[in-house]
């Protein structure tokens, strides 16, 4: 039993590793989709600092676990519990809330996007770094907007250009995929005008890309979350076994009358 709470303590240890390193990612990230939801949504931000929390306390609860198992302090050993719990059950709450809010939260990301595609702009240094990140998941993804390449339309820059010009990050020729960002010239505009229709882009939606994304690695992700899930049942059963066992144990040495 000892050696197989030194191994589980050992896991937590590495889990905790794991989600602190994950929050810090969120909030260090500047080149990925992460970092436009990072910069534009306080929620997300919470979030971090919370996986943050949640990952310093996983690793001292491993410390504090074999620190009572070693030592055989059940009140360690009771806190260990205590914690698991209180985690696990607030996994439990948040998966629900995600679940019950997730048409609330895809309306939330995509008035996030479509602010950000109207407000476009590569002069502005003041938001650089966030319209740098929204072309290199149009680039990744080959995508163009959140639900397609009509949003960009609603650009002030290219309405004032006639639409004579398009996003760069947008486009299905490799040529403009140099640029990285910014907007790129259309190479025979119709009288002096356009539409996103004559544009040389990807037609699909960065929505659908992210969803797609999503449901590629839903296994993985709910993988992931059944295994920590189980980690911390199996954590709280043998913990409260040990403590069983110190009392037991602390009852054989109490000398007969």
């Amino acid at each position: 039993l000892h050696k197989t709470m030194y191994v589980l303590f050992l896991l937590f240890q590495i889990l905790g590793a794991v989600i602190l390193g994950f929050g810090i990612w969120i909030l260090a990230d500047k080149t990925s989709f992460i970092a436009v939801l990072q910069m534009s949504s306080p929620s997300l931000k919470t979030g971090a600092y919370i996986l943050i929390g949640v990952g310093a306390l996983t690793m001292l609860m491993g410390f504090l676990g074999c620190l009572g198992a070693v030592n055989e302090i059940r009140c360690l050993l009771g806190l260990y519990f205590t914690c698991l719990m209180l985690i696990l059950l607030a996994q439990i709450a948040a998966a629900l809330v995600i679940y019950f809010q997730k048409e609330t939260l895809k309306v939330e990301l995509s008035d996030i996007v479509v602010d950000l595609i109207e407000d476009y702009d590569p002069s502005n240094e003041d938001k650089r770094n966030l319209q740098d990140a929204w072309d290199y998941v149009q680039t990744q993804i080959a995508c163009c907007g959140w639900t397609g390449a009509k949003e960009w339309e609603n650009n002030e820059i290219l309405r004032n250009k006639s639409n004579t010009e398009y996003p760069c990050s947008c486009s299905n020729r490799s040529k403009d995929l140099v640029e990285g960002g910014g907007f790129c010239i259309l190479d025979d505009p119709v009288n002096g005008t356009a539409t996103y229709a004559d544009w040389p882009v990807h037609e699909q939606g960065c929505m659908d890309g992210v969803e797609q994304w999503l449901k590629d690695n839903l296994g993985i992700i709910l993988g992931v979350c059944t295994g920590v899930a189980v980690i911390e049942l199996l954590g709280m059963i043998l913990s409260i076994s040990l403590c069983k066992n110190i009392h037991s144990e602390d009852y054989t040495k109490v000398p007969k009358s």
